[in-house]
């Protein structure tokens, strides 16, 4: 994995709101909306490892059997087009991810076994959960290449990033730039804050401190 550890390390001190309006001065997408966590208590963040499905054709077809190419630190990104019909995350895929150090598992579909994914405290965040297996309903695609999840294009490497807020994917080339101005959207809120703590009205605190300009997209 390409990505700098350091930067890595400052993503996972960014909650996915200051993230999403710092894509937002940017003017990228990166909000994948109507993905959740299975449990409020997951954060995860790391390059994406992405992975595509699709119906089943006359060969029939399979889950999971990428995880063996998965780095440590990745998080799994599978594109199952949204379906919420059929599971393509169940409970050997969380034993064997946990036990081999992935990040995490977003998908753009459904997830089953929740219960083992509660208990290894592994990160799931999804469209919702089913018990119908994606076994000879789904077939592999395409492993490594881009997919699009709620209208963001996302490509291997770029940077997932999800919490107890849902997931949002940050560009690689723009990380860093992401990061930044996330920090700095953080540090206003915080002295927004700190102000009304200390006395300040909330509209003179926020127009001290120009809120409303914070999430903004920059010339």
């Amino acid at each position: 994995m390409a990505v700098c550890d350091e930067l890595l390390k400052r993503l996972r001190h960014l909650p996915t709101a200051a993230l999403s309006d710092a894509l937002d001065v940017l003017g990228l997408p990166g909000a994948l909306e109507g993905i959740a966590p299975l449990s409020t208590d997951y954060r995860v963040v790391g390059p994406a490892f992405t992975v595509q499905y699709a119906p089943i054709d006359t060969d029939g077809g399979t889950v999971g059997d990428f995880l063996d190419d998965v780095p440590a630190g990745a998080v799994v990104v599978i594109d199952n087009a949204a379906r919420i019909d059929v599971t393509v995350w169940g409970g050997i895929m969380t034993e064997v991810a946990t036990v081999r150090g992935v990040g995490g598992t977003v998908i753009n579909g459904v997830c089953r076994d929740v219960t083992t994914s509660l208990s290894q405290n592994y990160p799931i965040f999804s469209r919702g959960r089913f018990m119908r297996t994606g076994k000879d309903r789904v077939r592999l695609a395409a492993v490594g290449e881009a997919v699009t999840i709620a209208g963001v294009d996302i490509a291997p490497l770029d940077i997932i990033c999800a919490d107890s807020d849902g997931a949002v994917s940050v560009p690689e080339s723009k990380a860093l730039q992401v990061a930044e101005i996330a920090e700095q959207i953080e540090q206003v809120e915080s002295d927004i804050v700190a102000a009304v703590r200390a006395g300040s009205m909330l509209r003179q605190a926020r127009t001290h401190f120009a809120y409303h300009e914070l999430q903004r997209r920059r010339a």
